[in-house]
């Protein structure tokens, strides 16, 4: 009984312990333009890793490959423990489902209302990972970023703060395990930016999720990154906490916490 017990034991720390996402040895390439050369990176349950880097580098095409939205070159890229280049599209529409990806642009569809924004995703859950009154999981998901009172307005009425919350809101509203943002706080004021950044800090809090944050924003990812990972040359040049990168005299890093 003992004996049994403790492999009980081993089990659970051994699933508990394989990485929400591993990534190695990762290629990708647009003709002669090599944007992802030799790419490694594991990301543990439940940590906030911020990719940083140069405009045009490669950073949104990391995580469309992640998501299977481009197709790599080489390497392999596990996603909650399954190989995204073996998924077939059933697969593949079934992972996604437990992925959120918070688009730049929030991505709104300008044509539906608030409400129906959210409820797309709940009325296309095929995998029926919610389950409840859809009106209830919507209200809820406008509480967690503050904007129930926003249900019926359209985005052509939203401030650009209120559209990147609602684009999180959307995001989260099927319960995912990892999150992806895309440079969720460019283009707003340093105050809005601040109330993104302490949202994301919240629902990770909250709902325990794992996520990758691209993003410029050095406030955002001293705030939210239990690890930096500098994307360059086509590799995870540098990573690290925010406090050990600061103090990094590699010129290529002290350039992105200049004032």
């Amino acid at each position: 009984m003992i004996n049994a017990t403790l492999d009980m034991v081993n089990e659970s720390t051994t699933i508990a312990s394989q990485p929400a996402i591993e990534i190695q040895h990762l290629k990708k390439a647009f003709g002669s333009n090599v944007v992802l050369r030799d790419f490694s990176l594991t990301v543990q349950n439940g940590e906030n890793v911020v990719v940083m880097g140069k405009s045009g580098i490669g950073k949104t095409i990391l995580i469309k490959c992640i998501i299977g939205l481009i197709k790599p070159d080489g390497g392999t890229l596990h996603v909650l423990e399954q190989d995204i280049s073996k998924l077939d599209h059933r697969k593949l529409d079934e992972l996604r489902m437990r992925i959120g990806f918070v688009f730049q642009s929030s991505a709104l569809y300008d044509s539906m209302t608030v409400r129906q924004n959210l409820e797309f995703p709940l009325r296309h859950d095929r995998h029926r990972r919610i389950t409840g009154n859809i009106e209830d999981h919507i209200r809820e998901a406008l509480r967690n970023v503050g904007l129930e009172h926003a249900i019926n307005l359209m985005p052509s009425e939203l401030s650009g703060g209120m559209r990147k919350r609602i684009g999180i809101a959307r995001a989260l509203i099927l319960n995912p395990e990892i999150v992806l943002y895309d440079e969720p706080t460019t283009g707003l004021d340093p105050i809005t930016s601040e109330e993104i950044t302490q949202l994301i800090l919240g629902l990770q809090k909250k709902y325990k999720t794992t996520s990758i944050i691209i993003t410029h924003d050095i406030d955002l990812a001293r705030e939210a990154a239990n690890r930096i990972v500098f994307l360059m040359d086509g590799i995870a040049y540098a990573q690290g906490t925010y406090d050990e990168l600061i103090h990094n005299t590699d010129p290529e890093i002290t350039h992105f916490f200049k004032r």
